[in-house]
């Protein structure tokens, strides 16, 4: 079933993909009608046609042409005169169409005609409407779609702030009023709403992704932020960064979460639901059911209360229940402790969000895995001891090392629990996939370990304007693989008990204003136990129950100096959430007009910006924050589109304006094969009163031929490639 209503949103998509060639084209037709040019077909897709119509000799199944030329070609005939000069025709390729004139042809332009009705006899300004029309066509389409969708209501995700990001630019920016208004904390946060957007009022949050989206490298968006309990509007200044796995610039935030945890249908999907949330601390609770309560708060509006309960708690437990309509389920929720989050540079040009207590950091290892990366014989939970060359890698240093593979086998050695909870080895070789990926969600060993992954020799505060620091762990821990087991004597077994080690220690110097010296006890790594033999499966003890006083475990006191800026930093962290919002579903406002009028300023506003956004990708794709790798072809369009069209008919009509007003703009473009490249041909010839020699035509035409035909092949590779994971 599910298949067949993939393949009937494909077909409605199919069709309105048609419809709009079909406007398009009807556009060139309709004004060469108006301007006297004799048109000898009107085709719908490309290649050799299916069903032909000519009036005067009716419907035909294939081509009509010979019959028409033998016709008018016979002295005898006296029909022939009644017989229609213009083919209608449907051809077997449905990914565009065409208007054929007499004297006209983009790929020849020596194909003149000196007939009077030809395209070279017309004047060129009425050509030059000619040429127009199918792009006029297109938007005034789109106009129309946009205000029947909001005519009838558009459900969307609303501009305001879901989960920020730890040390993203969204949540280290400070408002510029943020002093006069009381605010001490940095960053957009859960909640905020966004009620102004580089001075534009945003209708949803698909709005901040575009700006964000489109911004100039190194360039600011303004927002203006409405925030629970503030008074006055806040003016923040967000510089988008790449997203290292789209790609593209973003600030950092997800949509804002609904309380309603999306209902499964299917039983194998629920029961895998139900153990998915009782390993994350929601044992009884399934899909379906909704948050109710928050410690002793009722009155829910959305997930982020989840967040902000976790904030308040100071660490502590705080319950959560959920309901539906036949029972409700109370459960216990533990904080999660938040790490310091600095930006550390991970190649040339490039940097990341790092996540260390004072430069103390945690072991990559696999959260989750996808398929892909099960086949190749990793599981989730496995600590990754050795990547390529690197020992014991952090996740800053893990992923460039993976990106740095794209394409060819990786040897690895991951560290893994065996059925009787002893660690081993586990080497392998995996592949990489072009994009450089593996297949797996990366973690940390922070929950569960101190396992520490060498310090970054340098890390740039995201909530200061500093210069780039040494963390205090650097020449302190040397060696990958080691392991904190106490802090001034008291012993830690993973980063929260560690944070607050440090935190508890530190505490007469955060009230000082001085630096501090904390005494730390280092397990050292076992030596040489990479061999890079792949047919060893050498066993590691596990050291952390050990007691540091086991002669088997190489201990060293250490000391480490905190300067008073990392006192601070280390003081100002809070507690998250240990459910992520991304678990429910996405809020959702309507985007609807007060009446025909208000949806036609809404329709033709939303015209005005899409085809700015389109104009812009260009400018962007040249300055390189897009990639062409995010651009669509027929088949990524199709692909997103049949994705749309599962949300419903509103949203597939929204879609279809977008992909109008798209292909208005593209067909515009200063290209010699397109409307565009035409309209300014015909512009000189208006102006010098001759037509661009031939010459120069063919050159222009050849290029226009190499770059949009590299640029298809280039686009539907990538999204062919896209559809299968790559």
């Amino acid at each position: 079933m599910t298949s067949l209503a993939t393949f009937f949103d494909f077909l409605l998509v199919v069709v309105g993909f048609g419809f709009i060639i079909f406007i398009h084209e009807l556009g060139h037709f309709l004004a060469a009608r108006w301007a006297g040019i004799r048109v000898l077909a009107f085709a719908i897709g490309f290649g050799p046609p299916i069903f032909t119509y000519r009036k005067g000799l009716g419907l035909r199944r294939g081509s009509s042409e010979r019959e028409y030329l033998h016709s008018i070609n016979s002295a005898t005939s006296v029909a022939s005169s009644s017989i229609s000069p213009t083919e209608y025709r449907l051809n077997w390729l449905p990914l565009g169409g065409y208007v054929k004139m007499l004297g006209q042809d983009d790929l020849d332009p020596t194909a003149v005609s000196a007939a009077p009705d030809s395209y070279q006899n017309c004047k060129p300004w009425r050509r030059m409407v000619v040429i127009s029309a199918g792009v006029v066509m297109n938007i005034i389409l789109a106009a129309i779609l946009f205000v029947i969708v909001f005519n009838t209501g558009l459900k969307t995700e609303p501009a305001a702030i879901g989960e920020v990001e730890p040390g993203s630019a969204a949540a280290t920016a400070i408002a510029s009023n943020a002093a006069q208004l009381g605010i001490t904390e940095p960053g957009l946060k859960t909640g905020d709403e966004i009620i102004e957007l580089d001075g534009e009022k945003p209708n949803s949050f698909n709005d901040l992704v575009l700006a964000t989206a489109m911004a100039e490298r190194g360039k600011s968006v303004l927002f203006g932020v409405r925030r629970p309990g503030v008074p006055e509007t806040l003016h923040f200044a967000v510089t988008p960064t790449e997203n290292p796995l789209s790609k593209l610039l973003d600030i950092g935030v997800d949509p804002p979460r609904s309380t309603a945890i999306p209902k499964i249908k299917s039983q194998a999907e629920l029961d895998q639901a139900k153990e998915i949330l009782a390993k994350i601390g929601l044992a009884g609770v399934e899909p379906g059911m909704t948050l109710v309560r928050v410690g002793d708060q009722r009155s829910i509006t959305g997930a982020e209360a989840l967040t902000i309960a976790a904030r308040a708690s100071n660490g502590r437990p705080f319950e959560a229940e959920f309901a539906n309509e036949d029972r409700q389920v109370n459960v216990t929720l533990t904080p999660r402790a938040e790490l310091q989050a600095d930006q550390a540079r991970t190649g040339p040009g490039t940097v990341a969000v790092h996540r260390h207590l004072l430069g103390l950091t945690p072991v990559m290892k696999i959260a989750e895995t996808t398929p892909a990366a099960t086949e190749q014989g990793l599981q989730a939970g496995d600590v990754f001891a050795r990547l390529g060359s690197v020992e014991f890698p952090s996740v800053t240093e893990g992923i460039p090392t993976i990106r740095e593979s794209a394409g060819k086998k990786l040897e690895l050695v991951v560290l893994r629990k065996n059925a009787s909870g002893v660690k081993q080895l586990i080497p392998l070789s995996v592949s990489v996939s072009r994009d450089g990926r593996i297949g797996f969600i990366a973690g940390d060993t922070s929950d569960d370990d101190t396992l520490l992954a060498l310090p970054p020799k340098q890390l740039a505060s995201l909530t200061q304007k500093d210069s780039p620091r040494t963390p205090p762990a650097v020449g302190v821990i040397d060696r990958p693989g080691s392991r904190v087991s106490t802090v001034n004597g008291l012993p830690v077994s993973n980063f929260t008990q560690l944070r607050e080690r440090l935190i508890s220690a530190t505490a007469d110097a955060a009230r000082t204003g001085t630096e501090a010296r904390l005494s730390l006890s280092v397990e050292l790594p076992v030596r040489n136990f990479l061999t890079g033999s792949r047919d060893a499966n050498p066993v590691l003890e596990d050291r952390s129950a050990k007691s540091s006083a086991d002669e088997n475990v190489a201990t060293e006191q250490v000391t480490l100096t905190v300067p008073r800026e990392d006192v601070r930093a280390l003081h100002a962290l809070s507690w998250a959430s240990p459910v992520s919002t991304s678990l429910f579903s996405l809020k959702e406002t309507t985007l609807k007009g007060e009446g025909i009028t208000d949806s036609l300023r809404m329709g033709l506003r939303e015209t005005h910006r899409v085809m700015l956004t389109t104009y812009s990708t260009f400018a962007r794709l040249f300055q390189g924050t897009v990639k062409v790798e995010h651009l669509k072809g027929p088949v990524g369009i199709a692909h997103l589109g049949t994705r749309v069209a599962e949300r419903g008919l509103v949203w597939l009509l929204f879609f279809m304006a977008m992909i109008s007003v798209n292909l208005a703009v593209i067909n515009f473009l200063p290209l010699p094969i397109v409307d565009g490249g035409q309209f300014l041909f015909l512009l000189f010839e208006q102006i010098r009163g001759r037509p661009v020699p031939v010459q120069v035509q063919n050159f222009a035409t050849i290029v226009g031929l190499v770059l949009i035909g590299s640029m298809f092949l280039l686009v539907t590779f990538h999204d062919v490639m896209g559809l299968f994971g790559r």
